[in-house]
């Protein structure tokens, strides 16, 4: 539906109505325009606020209330039972295959990466295995993905180890304590966030401050495994320039068989890495690699028996026995780690499960997924496991085994647990350079250096952040890192939310399409009235910017793209509020106040646009009143229709002279004339008619809008 009609707010604005005797104001061409729907505020709640609390609630659960009357008893089951989904479809013919291939492949890779992340967080290589095993029966049962391999992870170990060291030596029963009551504690948080839907406040959190935490920590993680390769103790910490001391310091006691040894296996790890990459007949001697280094210095340290080489030793056979948890009056100084964990378990497992999810075909919900590494964790600490989440490695080597279901899990545990019944008088020959091997070609994939070149050529803003938080990360230490990375991502967040990016629009020749100028430098705009689009939304941190930058275009004007009558000053600011999903009381308020600034120079306010949560909210306020709802427009062309003819009536009405009857046009000149314009303006309108060329049209007769003949 289409209203037509002439300037109703003339009055308002400077307009010179009268002149001398013997003249008239020249008549102005009525404009058409879609009229604005305005809501009805007596349905949204009281007339004293902008929503009303019962509306509030009722918009945020209807849909939560809508789902839970939807849901049949199935569906129940399958939400906190996450495993009926694919065992009521599961296919042997088709799947158990694979899933045992993946399965076994997955465990052989996690049995030597499970003590040799073990020995990494200070604890004795037993609890590693204890990691691997009760929590993935777990998370088979109450874990949504169903290729995620969890475990024990470098990441997670180097926290626990960071954290415990400072309260405990490695060597006491009170540091396997507190690393179970660490399990404890990451799972119950965890499972909080998963059930309160919490899991979205990590999305704060810049995948630059990752990948720059990652790559410091992994720098860490390799150097803190040298003690193993150069045969003495070096200093454990968590920032490099201890450890580097630490082993220049300590340089005179080198011992060559363990460096030799665990060199060699090193460069055998990392060359089956690359060919099972690189080689797809070739993908299993990736997960291959960490069993071939133990087989390998085991085979030699039997044969051999050199004495300069340090083993694992004695590892207890059988499975782990239930426990609760001690050492409660320590909890207060893990909460920080624990959140830390928390942390990287949603952005790192969470991340991964979702992008398998999206490989396999099927739909995962972040927040069950958090809830069930919760309680695998909850569950594993009962049973002598320290935190774990989800391993990228073997959660690659899962997917590109072929794992379809949660089976290959329980195949992954069936393995760890024949381990700790049968195979641990076998694991007390493997040399401790062998597992530091394991674990320093774990970590060289998490130096992101391509992440960092990325950046730099893509946004400086990012990388700077990168460099902040991996420089932090590495000299200060991994939570003042992810702290100072944190913050510094805030304030990046914070500043481009109180600076929002403002553009002045223009008309794309021969369109009623209005753009930015900046991006279309062809787009022009009219004499007397300024365009402004505001791309986000409208509240207390950004209204004073968004007002400083509206007075700099009132005041800086670009002439030369310029078109319509000749005025000297700016009499119409437009903006475009189809971007601005939001605006708050300050901002109504700033806009109050901006009207009647711009009254009082005779400017006038023109809103396109706006979204119906923002127009209820100005209607509230007594802004739609204020302002004129004849001022509110459906768009941005609309605006410009009736503006424009404001401005017409203010160059015009002055000089407007009766017209002598020789220079009156006839009524057929005056019936043909509106016909041509109606003719070419609707095919253009309509996509029939290509642009004429802007050279050759005078701009100030170009067709605003069209009529219908």
């Amino acid at each position: 539906m289409e209203i037509t009609y002439a300037s109703p707010s003339a009055g308002d604005l400077a307009y010179s109505s009268s002149t001398s005797s013997g003249s008239s104001t020249m008549p102005t061409r009525p404009v058409k325009i879609i009229p604005l729907q305005h809501p009805d505020t007596t349905s949204y709640g009281s007339s004293g606020g902008v929503y009303s609390s019962s509306s509030w609630s009722n918009s945020l659960f209807s849909g939560w209330r809508e789902k839970l009357k939807r849901m049949t008893f199935i569906d129940w089951i399958e939400m906190f039972l996450p495993c009926s989904l694919w065992i009521r479809t599961y296919r042997w013919r088709e799947y158990f295959q694979v899933d045992l291939m993946a399965g076994t492949t997955v465990g052989i890779m996690l049995v030597p990466q499970a003590m040799s992340y073990a020995k990494l967080a200070g604890l004795e290589p037993i609890y590693g295995l204890y990691s691997g095993f009760v929590p993935i029966f777990i998370y088979v049962i109450f874990g949504s993905s169903r290729q995620l391999a969890i475990g024990p992870v470098a990441l997670v170990s180097l926290l626990v180890s960071n954290v415990l060291s400072g309260i405990a030596d490695s060597s006491d029963a009170l540091y396997t304590e507190l690393a179970i009551l660490l399990a404890l504690m990451v799972g119950i948080l965890e499972c909080i966030m998963g059930l309160l839907r919490l899991g979205w406040l990590i999305r704060f959190i810049s995948h630059s401050v990752i990948s720059g935490f990652t790559t410091a920590s992994a720098i860490v993680i390799g150097l803190s495994q040298a003690k193993y390769f150069l045969g003495y103790e070096i200093d454990r910490s968590s920032e490099i320039v201890p450890i580097i001391k630490s082993i220049i310091s300590g340089a005179d006691e080198f011992s060559w068989p363990p460096f030799v040894m665990g060199s060699i296996i090193l460069a055998i790890l990392q060359s089956m890495k690359y060919l099972g990459k690189s080689r797809k007949h070739l993908r299993f001697l990736q997960a291959m690699g960490p069993l071939t280094a133990v087989v390998l210095g085991t085979t030699f340290v039997k044969i051999y028996h050199p004495s300069s080489i340090t083993l694992v030793g004695d590892i207890p056979q059988g499975l782990p026995s239930f426990s609760i948890p001690k050492s409660f009056q320590y909890a207060k100084s893990l909460i920080p780690t624990a959140f830390l964990i928390t942390g990287v378990a949603i952005l790192e497992s969470v991340g991964i499960a979702k992008a398998l999810a999206a490989k396999n075909g099927y739909e995962l919900d972040s927040n069950q997924e958090l809830f069930g590494l919760g309680v695998a964790n909850i569950f594993g600490s009962f049973f002598s496991a320290y935190p774990t989440t989800g391993s990228f490695s073997r959660s690659a080597v899962n997917h590109e085994s072929g794992a379809k279901t949660g089976l290959s899990g329980i195949v992954t545990g069936t393995i760890m647990g024949c381990a700790l019944l049968f195979l641990t008088p076998l694991f007390e020959y493997i040399p401790q350079c062998a597992l530091a091997a394991i674990v320093i070609s774990a970590v060289i994939s998490l130096v992101d250096y391509e992440e960092a070149i990325f950046l730099w050529r893509v946004d400086k803003k990012d990388f700077l952040l990168w460099t902040i938080t991996f420089t932090t990360t590495l000299f200060l230490g991994i939570e003042i890192g992810v702290l100072i990375g944190v913050g510094v991502s805030l304030a990046f967040v914070i500043h481009e939310s109180a600076n929002p990016h403002i553009a002045v629009l223009g008309r794309l020749p021969g369109t009623t399409v209005y753009r930015n100028v900046q991006q279309y430098p062809e787009a022009y705009t009219y004499n007397g009235i300024v365009i402004v689009r505001i791309d986000a939304p409208i509240y207390f941190a950004n209204i004073s910017y968004i007002k400083d930058r509206l007075r700099e275009y009132e005041v800086v004007v670009d002439k030369s793209m310029r078109r319509g009558p000749e005025v000297e000053r700016i009499y119409f600011v437009i903006l475009e509020m189809a971007p601005v999903t939001y605006i708050d009381s300050s901002a109504v308020q700033a806009l109050k106040d901006l009207h009647h600034e711009y009254k009082s120079r005779d400017i006038q306010i023109a809103i396109s646009n706006p979204n119906r949560g923002v127009l209820l909210t100005l209607s509230k306020a007594g802004v739609v009143e204020l302002i004129g709802k004849e001022w509110y427009f459906v768009r941005v062309h609309d605006a410009v229709q009736v503006c424009l003819q404001h401005v017409q009536g203010l160059k015009e009405a002055p000089k407007a002279s009766d017209p002598s009857p020789e220079e009156k046009p006839s009524f057929f000149q005056r019936l043909l004339k509106q016909r041509g314009e109606d003719l070419s303006v609707s095919e253009l309108e309509s996509g029939n008619k290509k642009p004429s060329d802007s050279k050759q049209t005078d701009p100030q007769l170009e067709p605003l809008l069209f009529r219908k003949s």
